[in-house]
């Protein structure tokens, strides 16, 4: 026998159920945190150039290194630490190397707050959130997993676009390092 309180109970249930999901449709979603350390490999083409990005962030370490393999050109090493020091190196016959300066240091893992949430827009195959942050980089998060799906930075030059499956790649103001300096 069914008692009184069973169907205001599921009534109750069912009522919280319900104004959860309008809850959680009609507020935007939140970017997920970068984890404080991880590895990733990036598939990048920046306006004809192709590279491949070995990238290792470190955040408790203050450290992010990237090997950078341009497709007809040398490999590249980029040492960035939080202090904003990054030194650009290879180590073939020429030994180059390049210091840079930024006034900022490695991305903080949760880098995206406070970012500006555009949407959601298809890109690769993936349903993505879209984040805008300071009015030079979309980045594109993949709704079901969270993981980052590719970010587009815009310059005064033209846009630079980055698929990026499991990967995320530092970047500052000044757009990204990958670009090959030598």
């Amino acid at each position: 026998m069914v008692s009184a309180t069973e169907p205001i109970f599921f009534l109750v249930l069912a009522s919280s159920l319900c104004l959860s999901l309008v809850a959680s449709k009609s507020g935007e979603p939140t970017p997920a945190a970068w984890p404080p350390q991880f590895h990733s490999v990036v598939m990048m083409n920046n306006s004809g150039t192709l590279q491949v990005v070995n990238l290792w962030y470190d955040w408790p370490n203050g450290r992010n290194f990237n090997i950078i393999q341009n497709q007809l050109g040398k490999l590249l090493y980029d040492l960035e630490w939080d202090n904003g020091t990054s030194y650009l190196y290879t180590l073939d016959s020429n030994k180059e190397c390049r210091v840079l300066h930024f006034p900022v240091g490695i991305l903080r893992p949760n880098w995206l707050q406070g970012a500006t949430y555009l949407g959601q827009h298809h890109i690769d195959g993936f349903l993505c959130n879209v984040w805008e942050k300071v009015d030079f980089i979309w980045y594109y998060e993949d709704v079901i997993t969270k993981r980052p799906v590719h970010w587009v930075f815009t310059q005064e030059a033209g846009e630079e676009k980055s698929p990026l499956l499991e990967s995320v790649i530092a970047g500052g103001s000044h757009g990204s390092l990958m670009r090959g300096v030598f």
